[in-house]
C-alpha cells in the first residue's frame, strides 16, 4: 500500500471521504481543522475532481474546496449559466456562505487556465470585506487581455491537446465525447466575456505559469499586476498548461509557501509586492508600481 506524503516528505494526514456541499462544491479531502480553505476553480472542461490530488498533498495546511461546474460529471443535468456574468453570479452566491474559511477563519482562491479568470471575477464580484485574502491564477493572461488570447481560434478537439489531457482519454471514445462536449460548453461562455474597466482587488495576487505551456499567450503574467492594489508575485514552474490535474497534484510547494506567509503577515496585510522569476530563480521583495 503506497503512503502519501506532502510536498516536504512527511506522511500526509489521514482525509475523510469526499463530500459534495450543495450542487456546486466538493471537499475532495475533508480537514475541518486547518485555518484555511482554498477554493479551486476547474479549467475549461474540467471537474473538481481534478483537485483531488492538490486536495490530498495540501491536506496538511489547507482545507480545499473545488467547484463543480454544471453539464458534466455529476452535474451532466445541469445547465450552464447563459454568460459569463451569469455564471460569475451563480457561483458568488453558491460560495458566499463558506467563506468563513477553516477554523482560522482564512480563505484563498487557486483557479488555471479559464478557472483563473473565473477565480478573479468572482473575487472582483465579492464585497470588499469578504474577498480571499489571496487569489491564485494559473495559466491564463490577465483580464484585459483576455480577448486577445491564442486559444480564442482553438476548438475542442486541439484544446484538449494542448492541455495535455488528450492521453488520459484517448482510450475510451466516450470519455473523448465527454471531455470535448465539456470544453465546447465552456469555451462558448468563455467568448461572451468582456473585460470592463474597474478599480484592482485588494487581495493579493500571484500568477504562475508553466515552463512548458504550449499556449504563448497564458505565459505572459505581468499584466496580472495590474489587477491588485495588494501584493503582487508572479512565477513560472514545472509543468505545462495545467499544473494541478487528475493525475498530479500541481504546484503543491509554492501554495504551501504561499499560504505560509499570509498567515504569517496576516490576511490583508499591505506586504510589499514580490516578482519572481522562474522557479530556479531567487525571489526579490519590490514594490509595485502604479
Amino acid at each position: 500500500m503506497t503512503t502519501l506524503t506532502t510536498a516536504f516528505g512527511t506522511p500526509a494526514p489521514r482525509t475523510a471521504r469526499p463530500r459534495v456541499e450543495g450542487d456546486w462544491l466538493l471537499v475532495p479531502a475533508p480537514q475541518p481543522h486547518r485555518p484555511v480553505r482554498l477554493f479551486c476553480f476547474p479549467h475549461a472542461g474540467g471537474d473538481a475532481t481534478a483537485y483531488t490530488p492538490l486536495a490530498r498533498a495540501l491536506a496538511p495546511v489547507a482545507e480545499v474546496w473545488a467547484l463543480r461546474p454544471p453539464a458534466r460529471g455529476g452535474r451532466s443535468r445541469h445547465a450552464m449559466p447563459p454568460d459569463f456574468d451569469a455564471l460569475v453570479a451563480a457561483v458568488t452566491e453558491a460560495l458566499t456562505p463558506h467563506l468563513t474559511g477553516g477554523e482560522g477563519g482564512r480563505f484563498a482562491f487557486y483557479g488555471q487556465s479559464f478557472g483563473a479568470l473565473l477565480a478573479y471575477e468572482v473575487a472582483r464580484a465579492l464585497p470588499d470585506d469578504r474577498r480571499p485574502e489571496l487569489v491564485v491564477v494559473a495559466g491564463a493572461p490577465s483580464p484585459a487581455e483576455w480577448a486577445e488570447r491564442e486559444t480564442g481560434n482553438l476548438d475542442a478537439a486541439e484544446l484538449l491537446r494542448l492541455t495535455g489531457l488528450e492521453e488520459l482519454v484517448r482510450a475510451d471514445p466516450d470519455l473523448v465525447e465527454l471531455a470535448l462536449g465539456a470544453i465546447r460548453t465552456d469555451l462558448a461562455v468563455s467568448a461572451t466575456y468582456r473585460h470592463r474597466p474597474h478599480a484592482p482587488i485588494g487581495s493579493a495576487l500571484h500568477a504562475l505559469a508553466g515552463s512548458d505551456d504550449p499556449m504563448p499567450a497564458t505565459t505572459g503574467l505581468s499584466g496580472w499586476a495590474a489587477h491588485t492594489r495588494g501584493a503582487f508575485g508572479q512565477r513560472v514552474v514545472p509543468g505545462g498548461h495545467l499544473l494541478a490535474t487528475v493525475d498530479r497534484p500541481g504546484p503543491v510547494g509554492l501554495l504551501t509557501s504561499l499560504l505560509a506567509k499570509r498567515q504569517v503577515s496576516g490576511p490583508g496585510s499591505g506586504s510589499p509586492s514580490v516578482h519572481a522569476g522562474p522557479a530556479s530563480a531567487p525571489s526579490s521583495d519590490t514594490p509595485k508600481e502604479h
